[in-house]
């Protein structure tokens, strides 16, 4: 492993050791957080660094970037922090206020850098073999004996059957003719067809031998493009092995384990790309080399946003789950750490509010932060009420969700009959639903049609982005209300139901751009989401009339 630079290049005592507020007890729950005022302090001192430094040149306008701080103590007792950057900067891993990565692929002569070079003269030499004009010709001629001669067998067969048809014809005149007259008219049309045959078959071996002998011209030159391709693939194999074998990350005991062994135990068995290369392990491990022990992390957005998901200048954001997670599992274990609130489940204090209750179904106002159904570590919902409160129930219940943040009207079915009903009205469209919001910002336009495709950000669950290559359609229709004081009162008209689709159509620059207040997400949180189901509108299952029911917001 490289060794790095003396703590003191990056690690920076606060002046005033002196604070205003109490320092955190327990370090910072890094995938759901408020950054803690230390760690603001320390954010703010890099920020106006980044807004005035001449020490590297980077575009932040067209192209954004996370940074992060750790609080951390000294063997002496000094409060400071350290700083990182996730992934590269201004093409550079070393950076006079960031600490080192843990393994630096940019480092000159390292083996990764003669492992790329290698592979880079594979590529070139590979390139040549596709490219060699004696091989191009061949696979030319080859596809194009391939296609003319499958056209004209086409064509041949072809006439063999009009001629079979032909010779069928005359076979119903041979009544007419002598016995001597029909046999030797036979044995002529016996004759035709034969003739016909043996042609298709010269034909067809002709071809074949052609093919055969273009095959083997082509059997050296393809061997040595196999063998290349075989030479680079285990090339770049070994190349990543050797990768997770030196990105070795500490905890707080100095128990050492490779990527590859971190991620051994997850779904993909593999790290993703960039693993590793984050803000947060970067910190943590300058920290661990050097005996510091943390106190605060804390993470930022600084500059433009990606066109795919949403990063907002100066806004604190958390670890990645994809990249990070595993690795700070090990990296923070044996650390005492904030509660996870996610895991905090709301408890109502009184009964759901039933909004519509008949014999089939019934429609409750479901209060925000309330889980519609059971999550992977808590089990208190919408569900888990009504079940609770409904045991004879034989209907799934949830006919759709609302998403945990979200207040509102929540439909469900007290038998399956119900339940399938409703729910074939929810796929096909048919559903009216209305939402009620408030925007952080203005919108300028009244009314519109927002159709942003969405998919999962497989490597921060549960965040969506935009990719117009693998998402699904996504379309939102809205209307604006009220402008108050740069706030944007608005009912959104989902056209489809994907997961946060009004959460992102609202905050994305494509969109709304002005996200929906208290978005912990796509935001800035505040003390609830500022979304709520307002209106719905079905046909009933047993009644076959129209049932409308209204839900006014509480904020």
């Amino acid at each position: 492993m490289k060794s790095n630079p003396p703590a003191i290049n990056y690690f920076r005592v606060f002046k005033n050791q002196q604070f205003s507020f109490d320092l955190p007890q327990k370090f910072t729950f890094p995938f759901y957080y408020q950054p803690h005022s230390i760690a603001l302090l320390a954010a703010k001192e890099i920020q106006e660094y980044l807004a005035h430094q001449v020490d590297f040149e980077h575009n932040f306008e067209s192209t954004g970037k996370m940074f992060g701080v750790l609080v951390a103590k000294d063997h002496y007792g000094n409060i400071g922090y350290l700083a990182a950057f996730s992934g590269k900067l201004a093409d550079s891993n070393e950076h006079i206020r960031f600490v080192p990565p843990v393994f630096d692929l940019l480092e000159k002569d390292n083996f990764f850098n003669r492992g790329m070079s290698e592979l880079n003269s594979i590529s070139d030499e590979l390139k040549l073999a596709e490219n060699d004009e004696k091989y191009l010709d061949l696979v030319h001629a080859q596809k194009k004996l391939i296609v003319n001669s499958a056209e004209e067998i086409k064509k041949i067969k072809s006439e063999i059957k009009i001629g079979k048809a032909k010779r069928d014809a005359v076979r119903n005149y041979l009544k007419d003719k002598t016995e001597e007259e029909r046999e030797q008219l036979l044995e002529d049309l016996r004759k035709q067809s034969v003739k016909e045959q043996y042609f298709l078959k010269d034909f067809t071996q002709n071809i074949k031998q052609q093919l055969a002998t273009i095959a083997e011209q082509l059997s050296g030159l393809e061997e040595n493009i196999h063998r290349l391709k075989e030479q680079r693939k285990n090339q770049s194999n070994q190349l990543q092995q050797q990768i997770f074998d030196q990105y070795t990350f500490l905890n707080q005991q100095k128990d050492s384990k490779s990527i590859g062994e971190i991620f051994i135990d997850t779904f993909e068995k593999k790290p993703p790309a960039g693993a590793g290369e984050c803000a947060a392990p970067k910190l943590l491990q300058y920290a661990f080399l050097h005996d510091l022990t943390p106190i605060a992390l804390a993470e930022f957005w600084w500059g433009a946003s990606p066109s795919s998901e949403i990063r907002v200048h100066g806004q604190y954001y958390p670890a990645c789950k994809g990249k990070c997670e595993p690795i700070l599992k090990h990296m923070l274990d044996g650390i005492e750490l904030d509660e996870n609130p996610l895991l905090q489940a709301i408890k109502i204090e009184k009964e759901l509010e039933i909004l519509f209750e008949d014999d089939y179904l019934l429609a409750i106002n479901k209060p925000a932060e309330l889980l519609s159904v059971p999550g992977r570590q808590v089990d208190y919902s919408v569900y888990s009420i009504i079940k609770e409160k409904y045991p004879k129930a034989t209907g799934p219940l949830v006919i759709h969700r609302l998403d945990q943040s979200t207040s509102g009207i929540m439909l469900l079915a007290k038998d399956e009959k119900t339940y399938k009903f409703i729910q074939r009205q929810f796929i096909k469209r048919k559903i009216k639903k209305r939402y009620f919001a408030i925007l952080n910002g203005e919108i300028a336009a009244k009314s519109g049609t927002i159709n942003l495709p969405l998919r999962l950000d497989i490597e921060d669950r549960p965040r969506q982005l935009v990719c117009y290559d693998h998402g699904k359609e996504a379309i939102t229709e809205f209307e604006v209300l009220k402008i108050e004081q740069g706030k944007t009162q608005i009912h959104f008209y989902p056209k489809t139901g994907r997961t946060h689709q009004l959460r992102v159509h609202a905050a994305h620059v494509l969109g709304l751009n002005a996200p929906i207040i208290g978005d912990d997400l796509y935001g800035t949180k505040s003390d609830r989401l500022h979304l709520h189901a307002n209106y719905l509108q079905f046909l009933h299952p047993q009644t076959r009339e129209m049932v409308e029911i209204e839900c006014e917001a509480p904020f």
